[in-house]
């Protein structure tokens, strides 16, 4: 089996929604172009890409013509299931990557956020959310929908079998006041609720712990299926994914770190 990279996983899930769109199943495009079916589920669960003859071929018999499929051809073209580093810079190819961070964290057994400035996009309010998009300058015109996917996400920790998940947060989370006093005790108010479930654990970093590396920024690290992590960090102007093992173990680290000089979270607003 090829192992499965973020980018393969961004691939199937741009081939499964092109299809979709096309109103053709799964096993009826296998049969038009002739692709096992087995293969062509893997395909679109990221498991093994698709070389670019075979995405062309999928693509001409669901009529998919322009941008998108200019940005899909791009994808194989990048080769997905070469190498584990995966840099998106600008907003057409960070919304890809987006696609792909939203199947992976269904899929995920385990995530840990480290968010020194902020609370991670799994724990906040729709307030705080929507006051973070109007601090960066999020067109008004898409915050809402913005705000509709980042609360989507959050089913992860309240689905049947929830995410396991651990926030990792800098003691000025929880003093500030993005959106106003009202928005700041709705967020408190979320974070206090998250925090009695069973599977949600929330920890806070003091400002008086010294240096450490946490401070460099936020990171996600998650892992799928108890054996695949993987480390997602983003900024305004791009995003990252990372596969490599020792890469991924430098964040570990930071992880353990940064636990031990943790403690649990005050909810006083």
């Amino acid at each position: 089996m090829i192992r499965s990279t973020a980018k393969a996983m961004a691939l199937g899930t741009k081939l499964r929604a092109v299809r979709e769109a096309a109103g053709v199943g799964q096993r009826e495009l296998a049969r038009l172009t002739g692709i096992h079916a087995a293969t062509m589920n893997r395909y679109e669960s990221g498991e093994r890409p698709p070389s670019e003859e075979a995405t062309i071929l999928i693509l001409d018999t669901l009529g998919v013509v322009g941008p998108e499929c200019d940005e899909i051809l791009e994808l194989v073209r990048d080769d997905p299931a070469k190498g584990s580093a995966w840099l998106a810079v600008g907003l057409p190819e960070q919304r890809v990557q987006l696609d792909a961070l939203l199947q992976i964290e269904q899929l995920a057994t385990e995530i840990i956020d480290v968010s020194p400035l902020v609370v991670p996009g799994l724990l906040q309010s729709s307030g705080y959310t929507r006051a973070i998009m109007r601090g960066g300058a999020v067109p008004e015109s898409e915050i809402e929908t913005r705000v509709a996917i980042r609360m989507g996400r959050r089913d992860v920790l309240t689905r049947s079998r929830p995410v396991r998940y651990t926030a990792l947060m800098g003691n000025h989370v929880m003093r500030q006041q993005f959106g106003g006093p009202a928005a700041r005790v709705e967020q408190l108010d979320h974070l206090r609720k998250m925090a009695e479930l069973p599977n949600v654990e929330l920890r806070i970093f003091p400002i008086d712990a010294g240096w450490h590396a946490a401070l460099h920024g936020p990171f996600s690290l998650i892992t799928i299926g108890g054996s695949e992590t993987i480390v997602h960090l983003e900024n305004h102007a791009s995003g990252l994914f990372i596969q490599e093992k020792d890469m991924v173990a430098v964040f570990q680290e930071v992880v353990e770190r940064v636990t031990e000089i943790s403690v649990d979270p005050e909810f006083s607003a």
